[in-house]
């Protein structure tokens, strides 16, 4: 169907910043805010659901919430070592939130009342992010919440006459904050949109295209993520048509796409994870502590993703002084380590075309080297792995990517090798494989007797 609002081409984008977004592979989301001076507890009782949700889970008076910007203090709040933290990681770019659904701006907008010019300190803390990651040579995407529960305009849908000038209103106020963003921070690769699922949003599918439009006047090749748009029926991400509107998919929410869905890959995507299940921002609950995942569980993640050439972006929820949790650096620390030895297996790849999904890991694959890595992150219980190369196929080499040692392996088959994984190898473990196409036989040489 013929559509105004909808995807704009049916063409993937390729250019540098698509493909440096691409290559990077791996991101940081930080989320930050108000919302970390609480920690998910209101007037001595916890609330265990996502931290920056607390304003709705506690129904908390809206003044009484703007009032914590007078204890927002910062006094460990050092965007050098956020910066250093995440690149030791292995990050390539980072995605910061400038505002949540709160409506708290990290920076000095002098188009709200609830910013950063509202405490004590009064720093563009977004700034010295911006600044800080970029000098560490990460890119940063701006996340923005376009749901904004403290804009007297906002609306979550449109019932009258009343409320479409509102909104009308609250559109204008929000497209003049991104004009101020991308004009304020011009060196950002990207923007990361969220708070679009309400029917006021979904009902003005026009303003998300102009909104797009505008950034990338703005900032000239600068990318903008699916969760902004919508078209004139109200569908999102995809138009009606089914067609990705924005520059890669980000409807993969502390979720992944099943493993074997090759489908994947005909598009950019990225999936965003939290380490504890449930929040986002900082949250000082035991339950929520309880459920924080582990380094082998984050790169196996990350590995997933690569596999089906998409991006994984990692949230970290520093807390309301501005220090990153201990927790949070240890985990960033042990991932780190082990992408120092094994990172070749996931900046620069993507999908293995012809590899299929095994199992006991996954595979991926360097489009410009060829390079394919096999990783291993479920021991099976034989101690034994069989990667399976694509028909026409064999793999002639093989080696741990770690070390850089040769590994001995059987050949199962033409396509088919047997690699024994050592007891002691904690997981994941990556071996390079070194593959070739087959030669077709030579043609016979036989003379034929019934040709004289």
């Amino acid at each position: 169907m013929q559509l105004k609002y909808g995807a704009q081409t049916t063409q993937r984008r390729d250019d540098p910043t698509m493909r440096a977004f691409r290559r990077d592979r791996f991101g940081q989301f930080i989320h930050w805010g108000l919302y970390a001076l609480p920690a998910g507890v209101w007037r001595g009782e916890t609330y265990d659901f996502a931290a920056e949700f607390l304003p709705k889970s506690a129904n908390i008076p809206d003044a009484d919430w703007q009032a914590l910007a007078a204890d927002f203090t910062v006094d460990r709040f050092d965007a050098a070592e956020w910066a250093r933290t995440a690149k030791a990681m292995g990050a390539r770019y980072v995605t910061v939130t400038a505002k949540h659904h709160d409506g708290f701006c990290l920076w000095p907008s002098e188009y709200s009342d609830t910013t950063v010019a509202a405490t004590p300190h009064g720093r563009d803390l977004l700034g010295e992010i911006v600044a800080a990651y970029e000098a560490e040579g990460i890119a940063v995407h701006l996340y923005y919440s376009v749901l904004d529960w403290h804009h007297p305009d906002w609306r979550y849908r449109i019932e009258s006459a009343d409320d479409e000038a509102s909104f009308a209103r609250f559109l204008t106020f929000a497209q003049n904050q991104l004009r101020e963003l991308a004009t304020r921070y011009p060196t950002v690769r990207g923007f990361w949109f969220d708070g679009t699922w309400d029917e006021s949003v979904k009902a003005n599918g026009g303003w998300t295209l102009e909104v797009e439009r505008m950034l990338k006047e703005l900032i000239p090749g600068v990318l903008v993520n699916s969760r902004l748009r919508a078209d004139e029926n109200g569908a999102r991400h995809r138009d009606s048509n089914g067609d990705l509107m924005g520059d890669f998919f980000s409807g993969y929410e502390r979720r992944l796409p099943d493993p074997w869905d090759r489908s994947m890959a005909e598009h950019d995507w990225e999936a965003c994870m939290t380490i504890p299940q449930n929040s986002w921002g900082h949250h000082a609950s035991a339950a929520v502590a309880a459920t924080r995942k582990q380094p082998a569980e984050l790169i196996e993640q990350l590995a997933h993703a690569v596999s089906l050439s998409g991006n994984l972006l990692l949230n970290f929820g520093p807390m309301g002084d501005g220090a990153l949790p201990a927790f949070e650096v240890e985990i960033a620390r042990e991932i780190g380590d082990w992408m120092r030895a094994n990172g070749e297996a996931i900046h620069g790849c993507g999908m293995a075309p012809g590899w299929d999904y095994p199992g006991w890991g996954y595979y991926t694959q360097n489009a410009d080297t060829g390079a394919t890595y096999a990783i291993v992150t479920r021991m099976p219980v034989s101690g034994v792995i069989k990667p399976q190369a694509p028909a026409g196929t064999s793999i002639r080499s093989v080696r741990a990517l770690a070390t850089g040692e040769e590994v001995e392996f059987a050949r199962l088959d033409d396509q088919t090798i047997s690699i024994p994984v050592p007891r002691e190898a904690r997981v994941p473990i990556v071996f390079a494989l070194e593959a070739e196409r087959e030669q077709a036989p030579a043609p016979s040489q036989e003379v034929n007797p019934d040709v004289a």
